[in-house]
């Protein structure tokens, strides 16, 4: 486990398989609790029910995009702190604009390195 890491239950949604599990798997190994989802549907379901302290989240998914997922998150967060990251391949300026304005609060375009999204959860964590 890194020095750095504080233990955060996540949330990571894609609805690439392979890319969720790993990342799930590698912010394990940093001392996070980790869930995952494959659509937007099941993401919102599995927050309302865990209340997640962050959520790691590709844009383009089935069923509900990142930006409609995003939104309800916000809706039904209450006064519980969610950290909101967008993880994805759209990195245009419109893209990062409309990920703002669903209420995430950072938008990392992929790949990025695992020790970037790691420094987020911690920095977030201290902030609170």
């Amino acid at each position: 486990m890194s020095v750095l890491a504080a233990v955060r239950h996540v949330l990571v949604v894609d609805d690439h398989a392979d890319a969720a599990e790993s990342l799930a798997l590698l912010l394990q190994r940093e001392g996070h609790s980790v869930d995952v989802a494959f659509d937007g549907r099941d993401a919102l379901a599995q927050y309302e029910r865990a209340h997640h302290d962050a959520v790691i989240m590709d844009i383009g998914l089935p069923v509900l995009d990142g930006y409609e997922c995003a939104r309800a998150m916000r809706r039904v967060q209450g006064d519980r702190a969610l950290l909101l990251i967008a993880l994805t391949g759209w990195g245009h300026p419109e893209d990062r604009r409309r990920s703002e304005a669903s209420g995430f609060d950072h938008h990392l375009v992929k790949p990025v390195r695992p020790s970037e999204l790691n420094a987020l959860l911690v920095a977030a964590q201290r902030t609170e």
